[in-house]
């Protein structure tokens, strides 16, 4: 039977897709009648409550624990829209103020008495201006020059003095860019809730009747020790479950805490330096590029063509330009397009996103597809238990009262007219605390939370290796993963770029580092397009020490090229003055900037893909600065030598610009909505950039091939140099194979149809020149063939692919905000052997969660056919309530800490793709288990029903026989179970000791387990209700559970089919349909 998801899945389009990639048909899955079956994204909330009405639970506050909250989402989405309508109706409010005071302008202003403390303002004035959006109240206080003097802030340097002193004041005076966030479950939290356990319960109230009437019957010296034991085993349980959950829940604390933390370039003292979000201060000066999140409340300084996203906070998913007439800027919300530099005036809990935040900050819970199946799972289990468990108890209460159970003296325990009453509850809260204990094994309670356990493990340790997992479903997802489609630069490539080739006034330069092989006119034109053309800065130290250049590595390139050759940033740009900014765009790959010169002249500079570029070009500037016509002969020149750099693996930059006039240019109000002059360009200068392949990233490649994942590159540079880069990583291996469509452009791609896309989509490796929405496209074709597609992105407009994808990876260096939160699993490094090493944590993932159940149901089956078969047949069971809650406790939570938290092997990167609709327990898993469970039950049944005279007891009296034959029974089995922990190690390999030592948690555990059994056969009789064995049936003990390795080793060599046993149990169980056929006669078929 598949005791994951029974039932067949039907595609939609809108849900996850994918089974490992086989033969997948494209009009199958995704709608389930199984409950316990969800997306791994965006789960509507109606599934969600659906599969937790389906499950069976005894103890929801710890099962639905690590789940979403779905009454407390409600309440946040309530407080949310509660904030958004204040912070409205503020503004409503405001507006209407001002129309008013635009009609009486006679009124004058008067500014708010301003307080001392060091500073020319107070954080309640900064505050209401910042909300209220209060245009005249900045006029009041002189405007953002003004105000940035009372801030005591330079609007060219930032803060002077940024030494700790100086920050410390300002936070002292207007706070700290953080909010109050709701302290974390302290362990008594953790202690109550394990505490809630419905049959822990009925056993605490069984053990606290057996206590009293024991005491009562044989007094307190002997009597205590029936109740007292089991209280004592369901403490231990309850403190173990405790203290297992409480250190989990500390660490996914310290994971939302990474989380949280967003770094960001500040300017102070002059120069840009990187910091937390935390450490912002009023009056820092932040730069904001397309994709940042606005860290603080603010004041735009300087800007062009700045678009705000305010949807997170207004609710509204409108675009909000900003200018020096609209300059609020709203912490939390994004920048869609432009970029400008902006003065901090309002941080943390005097923010709206801060109070917000306050608001909400509790994190919620979040269930991952593989978790809930495993709810599936135990709630099968648990009903099968449950019926057991009811039967023993019938079973047992029956003999008891008609007089078959006898005492180990051989005396009947119950005659009707003779027992007294309190013999007689004495005898049923037994019966009743045995039959309560086989639930207590039988409902794997630990069988869900084995996720949460092994994801929060694996959770840390990727922290290790480079990834920060925002979403934990993304852990499982990426077990799945059949394909990755990657970006190049960063990923593939070190995004460590150096211009190593320049053409400039038509001639390839001898050094591209040399400035003195053409004319100054040239050059002054060539530096006044890369300084004023860029997002970068270059920061030149006043005492002469070593020159500062940031921005993207595309721009640091160019802009260290430039300073090589002899640019003087800064006055560069002070001859000249922006009159517009058009931000590079991903869609048409280039960005532009029209600059006033003198007089009537205009300059507009344009910069991007060479060849795109090159397209717009008329002219071309020659070696003595004088503007050349573009001959075709030229123009394939200019061609031949960007292919050359490109087959060169260089990434290639044209630099071009033109004539313009100041009458033509709009007025400044409508500079916003003016589309900058992009053809008959004047060529300046090519430049080829090189960035070379990151090391190992082609053993990176061939580790995903061999394990079934394919790499595909996507790539906004020339389809040359992606070619180039391609072979170089590995991901092409031929030139027969670097034909279309294994290597497309984007435009090809995108001008197909959808049915076409879906039929190439499979055959693409390389995609070059592709826009955000080629990705995108890429990434819906490949999801419809049915594969499980993970998509690395950094920029803002890689956000709709990664939302997409299966698993979107965003880069944790190069990746904006915006991609980072549309993302699932953040690459720290940005570097493609982190991905893959992503791969391997997620079947780690599931392998581990397989060994978990595989170990868990041997013990299950075992336990439970032993107590039953004992039941039915004598009256009695061998494993008593304090045993079996010692073996549930190794079982579960001890079992789940041993094998949940197996580090990846590379045995697991030669799997093909964990299929998503593959069963959990698989024809492996089944093969194993039922070999375990035979043997063990085998054993037990023997030693059960001729133990006696297979341990020589039939000379010792019966009492004293049948303590030692049940302790036996007892020692062997929890034996076997740690032996068998062994087995469950490596599934579908024979060295199941292979890298154990390595595990150090493991090999404790098992320490541990095997030093605690010694005690309580040697030691604790008493409360175990065991006797003391000699060495002799210890060896024995022994030597039985350790034939487990070699029967698991004999197993392994019987083949299993490759049909999941499940498909078996369906075909067999599906009803007879009877159907008319055209003469009228009926026929019958299988549905």
């Amino acid at each position: 039977m598949d005791m994951a998801s029974p039932n067949r899945y039907v595609r939609h389009r809108d849900e996850e897709i994918g089974n490992g990639g086989e033969g997948q048909n494209s009009d199958e899955i995704c709608v389930s009648d199984d409950a316990f079956d969800i997306p791994s994204k965006n789960a509507p909330i109606e599934r969600l409550r659906r599969w937790r009405q389906a499950a069976l639970v005894l103890n929801a506050s710890r099962r639905f624990r690590y789940t979403l909250d779905l009454k407390k989402e409600e309440e946040k989405e309530q407080i949310r829209r509660k904030i958004r309508a204040h912070a409205q109706v503020i503004r409503a409010a405001f507006l209407f103020k001002e129309a008013a005071e635009s009609k009486a302008p006679g009124i004058p202003g008067t500014v708010p008495a301003l307080p001392g403390g060091g500073y020319g303002i107070g954080v309640e004035q900064l505050t209401a201006m910042t909300r209220d959006h209060d245009l005249s109240a900045l006029q009041q206080y002189g405007g953002v020059k003004g105000l940035s003097s009372l801030l005591k802030t330079n609007l060219e340097k930032g803060i002077v003095g940024d030494d700790d002193a100086e920050l410390l004041r300002r936070r002292n005076a207007f706070g700290a860019n953080t909010y109050p966030q709701k302290k974390g479950r302290s362990f008594f939290v953790f202690l109550w809730e394990a505490c809630q356990d419905l049959t822990l319960i009925i056993l605490i109230i069984a053990s606290v009747i057996s206590l009293v009437l024991g005491i009562k019957t044989e007094g307190l010296k002997e009597g205590w020790y029936d109740g007292g034991s089991i209280a004592f085993a369901v403490i231990l349980v309850i403190l173990v479950t405790a203290i297992s959950d409480y250190k989990q829940s500390l660490q996914f604390q310290s994971l939302n805490e990474e989380k949280r933390n967003i770094h960001l370039e500040v300017i102070r003292g002059g120069r840009r330096v990187e910091i937390s979000i935390f450490d912002i201060v009023v009056g820092d000066l932040v730069p904001l590029k397309i994709g940042d999140q606005v860290p603080a409340d603010g004041i735009l300084i300087s800007g062009h063509s700045l678009a705000v996203d305010e949807s997170s906070l207004t609710g509204e998913s409108k675009i909000a330009h900003k200018d020096l007439k609209t300059p609020f800027l709203m912490s939390g919300c994004k920048v869609a397009d432009g970029y400008g530099i902006m003065l901090v005036t309002a941080v943390g809990i005097n923010t709206e996103w801060g109070l917000l935040m306050a608001s909400i900050s509790e994190d919620s819970g979040e269930e991952t597809p593989l978790q809930v199946r495993l709810n599936g799972v135990a709630t099968l289990i648990g009903i099968v238990g449950l019926s057991i468990a009811a039967l023993v108890l019938v079973v047992l209460i029956v003999r008891f009262f008609t007089g078959h159970t006898k005492n180990p003296n051989g005396s009947v325990q119950f005659v009707k007219g003779h027992t007294s009453v309190k013999d007689a509850i004495n005898g049923a809260v037994k019966i009743l605390t045995v039959a309560v204990t086989i639930v207590v094994v039988a409902v794997p309670e630990g069988l869900p939370l084995a996720v949460t356990l092994t994801l929060a493990y694996s959770m840390r340790k990727m922290m290790a290796d480079k990834a920060l997992v925002r979403r934990l479903s993304a852990c499982e997802t990426m077990g799945s993963a059949t394909t990755i489609c990657s970006d190049k630069t960063g990923t593939l490539t070190l995004n460590q770029m150096t211009v190593v080739e320049a053409y400039v006034g038509g001639i390839k330069l001898t050094s591209p580092d040399d400035g003195q092989e053409l004319p100054s006119s040239v050059y002054s034109l060539l530096y006044e397009s890369i300084a004023q053309n860029t997002t970068g800065n270059v920061y030149e130290p006043e005492d002469g020490g070593l020159v500062e250049v940031t921005g993207s590595p595309t721009e640091k390139a160019i802009l260290s090229w430039a300073v090589k050759l002899g640019m003087k940033f800064d006055d560069t740009r002070s001859k000249t003055s922006i009159l517009n900014v058009v931000p590079f765009n991903s869609e048409k790959k280039r960005g532009g900037v029209a600059v006033h010169v003198a007089g009537s002249e205009v300059h507009v500079h344009w910069k991007g893909a060479a060849e795109i570029v090159l397209a717009s070009c008329t002219s071309w500037l020659d070696s003595n600065g004088v503007p050349q016509e573009m001959t075709p002969n030229q123009m394939d020149a200019f061609k031949k030598s960007i292919e050359d750099m490109a087959e060169a693996s260089l990434r290639c930059v044209a630099i071009a610009y033109r004539l313009y006039e100041m009458e033509y240019v709009p007025k400044e109000e409508e500079r916003d909505s003016w589309a900058l002059p992009e053809s008959d360009l004047i060529l300046l200068g090519i430049v080829g950039i090189k960035d070379p392949c990151r090391p190992g990233v082609r053993d990176a490649v061939a580790l995903c091939t061999d394990a079934g994942v394919k790499v595909r590159m996507v790539t906004g540079d020339n389809i040359q140099t992606a070619k180039a880069i391609a072979f170089e990583c590995g991901i092409l291996h031929s030139d027969q194979e670097a034909t279309e469509p294994t290597i497309i452009e984007g435009k090809v791609f995108r001008a197909y149809s959808e049915k076409t896309r879906e039929e190439i989509a499979e055959k693409i490796s390389v995609m070059g020149r592709s826009s955000p929405n080629d990705k995108l496209l890429l990434v819906q074709a490949l999801r419809k063939k049915g594969h499980v597609v993970a998509v690395t992105g950094d920029g803002t407009n890689d956000a709709p692919a990664l939302h997409e994808a299966d698993i979107g990876l965003a880069m944790g260096i190069q990746g904006t905000e915006v991609a980072k939160e549309s993302s699932d699993i953040i690459i720290l490094d940005d570097n493609f052997a982190s991905v893959v090493k992503v791969v391997r944590w997620g079947r780690s993932v599931y392998a581990n969660i397989q060994k978990f159940i595989q170990f868990q149901l041997t013990v299950n089956v075992a336990a439970l056919v032993i107590n039953v078969v004992s039941a039915v047949s004598s009256g009695e069971v061998p494993l008593n309530a304090v045993e079996l809650l010692w073996v549930n406790l190794i079982m579960d939570t001890l079992g789940a800490l041993a094998l949940a938290t197996e580090p990846p092997t590379d045995h697991l990167m030669k799997r093909r793709p964990v299929g998503r609709r593959d069963p959990l327990v698989t024809n492996i898993m089944w093969r194993n288990l039922i070999v375990q469970a035979l043997y063990q039950v085998t054993i037990l049944v023997i030693l059960n029903f001729g133990g006696k005279s297979l341990l020589h007891l039939n000379n010792e009296t019966r009492q004293h026989a049948d303590k030692v034959k049940n302790t036996f029974i007892f020692n062997t089995f929890v034996f076997c179970q740690l032996f068998n922990e062994f087995n469950a190690r490596k599934p579908d390999e024979m060295n199941v000791f292979k890298g154990v030592t390595k595990n150090h948690l493991f090999m404790g555990i098992v320490g541990i387990t095997l030093v605690l059994q010694i005690l309580i056969i040697e030691f604790l009789g008493k409360f175990f209700s065991t006797v003391r064995l000699n060495w002799q049936l210890w060896l024995v003990s022994i030597g039985i559970a350790l034939l487990s390795w070699p029967l698991a080793v004999a197993g392994k060599l019987i083949p299993v089919p490759k049909t999941p046993l499940g498909e078996y149990c369906r075909r067999c169980l599906r009803k007879p349909r009877i159907e008319r056929q055209g003469d009228g006669s009926r026929r019958s078929s299988r549905s």
